[in-house]
């Protein structure tokens, strides 16, 4: 099975998550593809703009926990993106749950569309652990601080309306029509100068980024405070047995 479908329309470089059957959570094979999708996406030149979107029911559940944590590559990170120095603006089309690591992906993009059923969340706390691919962080860059509290506190996720109200999404669609969207939207960058344009992307990702080494500083120290704890091992468990957890607070 192919992992990614990837598509190129002119200058623009659609990449498809296709990994339903495991609500295209990340494996090291996944990782790997999606590295290379974005590798081409940022060193072909007459590449513009990308999509990243998921399969119509989903976007993405985020880490497969059977990975064990193997999904990271050289050059882009955790997902082959979330620490990828791009030079191509990036566009989210997302269909259906982006929770966890999916929510992070989203985080690591420049615009977001999402069909109207599409549900943002970071649920790691319901697990026991914390988030560990930029969410601590970019969250309350991209949300109003109470909303990124909401987030990362309740592990409940919010919908495409509130998250577009919020300023996390774009645009809205109805379901289904994410995709197209996001690829309209692409389209009207790569109208635009190409120099201009990573010239302007790379200014603001430049400001973003001189926040984000102490997020990832802070974000491993909240790691190291729930690492091997017996909370993070129950609420895995419960998590695979599909159980309610027990919490000991330890």
């Amino acid at each position: 099975m192919t992992l990614t479908i990837i598509e190129r329309r002119d200058h623009v470089l659609l990449i498809r998550m296709n990994r339903e059957h495991k609500r295209n959570a990340v494996d090291r094979a996944l990782a790997d593809a999606l590295d290379e999708a974005f590798n081409l996406l940022d060193d072909d030149p007459g590449l513009r703009a990308g999509v990243l979107t998921g399969t119509p029911a989903v976007f993405s559940a985020g880490s497969d926990l059977t990975a064990l944590g193997d999904y990271s590559t050289e050059r882009g990170g955790e997902y082959g993106l979330i620490r990828r120095d791009r030079r191509t603006p990036l566009i989210a089309a997302v269909e259906g749950p982006a929770l966890g690591g999916g929510l992070e992906m989203v985080l690591a993009c420049d615009l977001v569309v999402a069909g109207r059923s599409a549900r943002f969340g970071l649920p790691e706390v319901a697990r026991g652990v914390v988030p560990t691919c930029a969410g601590l962080f970019r969250g309350p860059r991209a949300l109003p601080l109470n909303l990124a509290h909401e987030l990362a506190l309740t592990g409940d996720p919010f919908d495409a309306a509130r998250a577009h109200a919020a300023g996390l999404v774009n645009e809205v669609t109805e379901d289904g029509a994410a995709e197209p969207a996001a690829l309209a939207l692409a389209e009207r960058i790569c109208r635009n100068s190409p120099t201009a344009v990573r010239a302007s992307l790379a200014a603001m990702r430049r400001w973003a980024a001189a926040s984000e080494a102490e997020g990832w500083r802070a974000t491993e120290e909240a790691i190291a405070a729930v690492h091997d704890t017996a909370d993070q091992r129950e609420g895995v468990q419960a998590f695979l047995e599909k159980r309610p957890p027990r919490w000991s607070g330890r």
